[in-house]
């Protein structure tokens, strides 16, 4: 069964997943969001792939360099030993900059014996719609297509590209390398200009690692996810993605795919407000730039998503020629939910603004403009909270009162509220906190339903939803209140299965879900913790984090019965909520002779 066995390799700039057997079967170059170069992932017979093939009395075994977001692929038999070291370049260049290029090198590291291999070397680029022609260059391999969008990629190598470009059988007796490049070269490609980038490469990670806040349990797992987003995350212009892919199913065999290259301002800022908790101000620096840099007038409405190039139309197509994960199409290019009216996002976003404004000194470069978008939500939410939306879930054919939506408007203005007042901005403290207890009390009455004992999806429903979980995180109900310990009680009761969460069980736009959604899991996991079940909460986390795939990376779900992981991947939403969790049941910071200890551990 496969089950996203990938490894995921980037440098803030692009990704690529490698197969957990040494074959890169997506990669988009030169950014995250362009067409593709290898796309087996979403289609096995045309979509293209760049594939290590051995004989099947190899042992192939896979894991990242600690602390890093470099890949080893492991080949031996006997005493034939290699491995791919797979990654894409980004270190500190010379001029102050990052050298972050569109290339992926794979590093052919010859460990012992006589080890023999072929390369299946068969980019199919622009989705594969169009046919890609391959040929011999005297100091690359080139790869085009003349039809649609001209388009090519350059490869560079070592080994004989004859025998590289005809599958022919290759021995390795000495280290080499292939480097997969947008651009063509203007030095020479030589297999210790590889070496050097990688061990540049492996420096960044190590240092950015190192930055990172450490604590009294699951070490490991947070700096493994910390890694994943900061790999999403957009050095150009700051945006942060939901995920590395498009069209991986949450269900298989049916048509909830989505295109998740995109910058949705809930998960950005969510992330952003995990990645300041472990001390990566950066990240959050760049992404309030480039909320500043799409919300450039007062009056303008704010989107739930942007591209990562500050797109603000994101037209959603479908690529009919292509089968799709495991034959679930379709495949969709661009999100159609960028339309959307979705209340909860201003909450999300003013909640990251306010984390600004206490972490930084309000003389800080940017803190005026935040303020203008701080005063420009609350008059959006003032005008439209009672509005109703589409929710959280992006139901795509109904606008209800969403209870999740409306505690975040309340969120937006009461984070507003502490904003003006962290920096004497005091005379907007009043007539804002009228509005936010109108809200708040407007969502107690209707949002809470006596008969079923929880807060429910939306006003006047009986429909539960995980949402309503993060009631409590958010500030707006203690963890100890009764209703809020009843709605925890009740919405695991209707919602989880077999240790999963769904999202919700109600009917949408495509039927009933039938997968788990891996945040939802986590956010009760949460609330468990919170609401005073400690144990059960560090049972179900333990049992969740098993699920991961074989380098402890998820994606967006987990399929109920054979744990299969669905859904778009690496997920950013799954491993912020996996760090959140983490932190809250961690039991706290490493002191400095705990450092010290855990230190000792990996060095010796």
């Amino acid at each position: 069964m496969d089950n996203l066995n990938y490894g995921v390799i980037g440098n803030c700039k692009s990704a690529a997943l490698i197969s957990k057997y040494g074959s890169m079967d997506w990669c988009c170059l030169p950014e995250f969001d362009s067409t593709s170069v290898f796309a087996k992932i979403l289609d096995k017979d045309i979509g293209g792939s760049f594939e290590i093939l051995v004989d099947d009395d190899y042992e192939i075994t896979q894991s990242y360099i600690y602390k890093t977001n470099i890949l080893v692929t492991k080949f031996h038999r006997g005493n034939d030993r290699f491995e791919v070291v797979d990654f894409m370049p980004r270190y500190q260049s010379e001029e102050n900059g990052y050298y972050s290029p569109p290339d992926v090198i794979r590093f052919i590291k010859y460990i012992s014996g006589k080890p023999v291999f072929r390369v299946k070397y068969d980019p199919k680029l622009e989705y594969a719609k169009y046919p890609t022609k391959t040929i011999i260059n005297s100091k690359y391999i080139k790869s085009y297509t003349k039809d649609g969008n001209y388009n090519s990629v350059y490869l560079y190598s070592s080994f004989d590209f004859e025998a590289v470009v005809n599958q022919q059988e290759l021995t390795l007796t000495e280290d080499a390398y292939f480097l997969l490049s947008y651009n063509q070269k203007i030095l020479e490609q030589n297999v210790e200009r590889a070496y050097l980038k990688l061990e540049r490469t492996k420096v960044y990670w190590l240092n950015w690692s190192e930055r990172t806040k450490r604590y009294k349990k699951y070490n490991d797992e947070i700096l493994r996810s910390a890694l994943v987003l900061k790999l999403l995350s957009y050095n150009k212009t700051g945006a942060v993605l939901a995920a590395a892919t498009t069209s991986l199913p949450e269900t298989l065999g049916e048509i909830r795919n989505w295109d998740y290259r995109f910058c949705w301002i809930r998960d950005a800022s969510m992330v952003i407000k995990v990645m300041t908790s472990l001390g990566h101000y950066n990240v959050a620096r760049r992404y309030l730039n480039f909320v500043i840099d799409i919300i450039p007038d007062k009056d303008e409405k704010i989107q739930i998503m942007y591209g990562i190039n500050r797109e603000k139309k994101l037209t959603e197509t479908i690529l009919d020629h292509l089968s799709g994960y495991e034959h679930s199409a379709p495949v969709r290019v661009g999100n159609d939910a960028y339309r959307q009216k979705q209340n909860d996002i201003y909450g999300i976003l003013v909640d990251v603004i306010y984390q600004h404004f206490s972490i930084y000194d309000t003389s800080m470069q940017n803190s005026e403009e935040l303020w203008t978008i701080v005063r420009s939500i609350v008059k959006i939410v003032k005008d439209n909270w009672k509005k109703p939306d589409r929710g959280i879930w992006e139901i795509r054919t109904e606008y209800r009162h969403f209870t999740f939506s409306k505690v975040l408007c309340w969120v937006a203005v009461d984070r507003a509220i502490k904003i003006a007042r962290l920096i004497n901005m005091t005379e907007y403290v009043n007539k804002w906190r009228e509005l936010s207890d109108e809200i708040k009390n407007n969502i107690l009455e209707n949002a809470w339903n006596e008969e079923i004992g929880a807060f429910t999806q939306s006003y006047e429903s009986t429909d539960l939803d995980a949402s309503t979980l993060l009631m409590e995180p958010y500030g707006f109900i203690d963890a100890k209140d009764p209703k809020y310990v009843s709605t925890v009680k009740v919405t695991r009761k209707k919602l989880c299965r077999n240790g999963l969460m769904y999202r919700y069980k109600n009917k949408d736009d495509f039927g009933k879900p039938s997968s788990s959604f891996t945040i939802c899991t986590f956010w009760l996991i949460n609330s468990l913790y919170k609401i005073g079940e400690k144990d059960e909460a560090e049972k179900l986390f333990k049992q969740l984090l098993s699920y991961s795939n074989h380098l402890g990376l998820f994606s967006e779900g987990i399929d109920f019965e054979t744990k299969r992981l669905l859904g778009n991947f690496p997920q950013a939403y799954s491993h912020l909520a996996l760090i959140e969790t983490a932190e809250n049941i961690s039991g706290g910071l490493l002191s400095k002779e705990e450092k010290i200890i855990e230190a000792m551990r990996y060095t010796g």
